[in-house]
């Protein structure tokens, strides 16, 4: 079984091709734009199954189908779920919302694999798919971190967190009073564990509370500096790369 990621996110791809080696199914390439996977599907074999992210840093993964006739098998992975019904009318497997879950994954995975070889098209629910559109799945995310001061536990409620920063090797939360604690967790891990709509990764460095922006301000190299209610202790830089899905999730 030949495999092609394509997803923008570099570290989002590493982490699903993590899951998927767990799974067992070895990924063969990674891509991470709509030009770059259109010139590599026009000059090479096409693969057997697709996991695909449907906002990509220079358009949505659609257009590569306008360019391209793909007969691959495709499993959606996205953060969005207002692109299902298009999705659905492409070779789709399953549409996964991120952060991705395990379990689904495997049951997507599994549900490629019991319908090969008869066919790769599936035959959806459209009922099923409306009421996707309509009553999204709700995930839970956490509420509360823990950290250890001395000998005892602090916890501390994501609400009072205005951005998440990595600084020499550590991961802290930097919260609405002024202070920093040092968390046992990493910021790729974050990304499974914070609601998106209030949580968004600016930058490799940053995490960062949509609640605690204070200003935004045009910055050098096509990228953004925030002004946060309390956090003063290094300049806030939302890379040029994240800028456009930046601007998205504030609207």
């Amino acid at each position: 079984m030949k495999v092609l990621i394509i997803e923008d996110e570099k570290p989002a791809a590493r982490r699903l091709n993590r899951m998927l080696e767990h799974l067992d199914v070895g990924v063969d390439q990674m891509l991470h734009s709509v030009d770059e996977a259109i010139q590599w599907f026009k000059n090479n074999e096409h693969p057997d199954l697709i996991f695909l992210d449907i906002q990509l840093s220079d358009g949505l993964s659609f257009e590569i189908f306008d360019e391209v006739e793909i007969q691959s098998s495709i499993i959606f992975t996205t953060a969005y779920d207002e692109y299902a019904l298009q999705a659905f009318k492409l070779n789709s497997i399953d549409y996964i919302l991120k952060p991705i879950d395990e379990e689904e994954l495997a049951t997507a995975v599994k549900k490629y694999k019991m319908r090969q070889p008869k066919t790769q098209h599936v035959q959806f629910n459209f009922d099923d798919i409306k009421k996707l559109l309509t009553n999204p799945v709700e995930r839970e995310y956490k509420k509360r971190f823990t950290t250890k001061i001395g000998q005892h536990i602090k916890m501390i409620s994501v609400d009072e967190i205005e951005c998440f920063y990595s600084e020499n090797k550590g991961t802290y939360a930097h919260t609405v009073d002024g202070r920093d604690y040092l968390l046992d967790t990493t910021l790729e891990q974050l990304e499974d564990e914070l609601e998106p709509q209030t949580f968004f990764r600016i930058s490799r460095k940053y995490y960062i509370n949509i609640n605690a922006i204070k200003d935004i301000i045009s910055y050098t190299n096509s990228r953004l500096q925030l002004k946060l209610n309390s956090y003063k202790a290094q300049e806030v830089i939302v890379a040029r790369e994240r800028v456009r899905d930046f601007k998205l999730w504030l609207e």
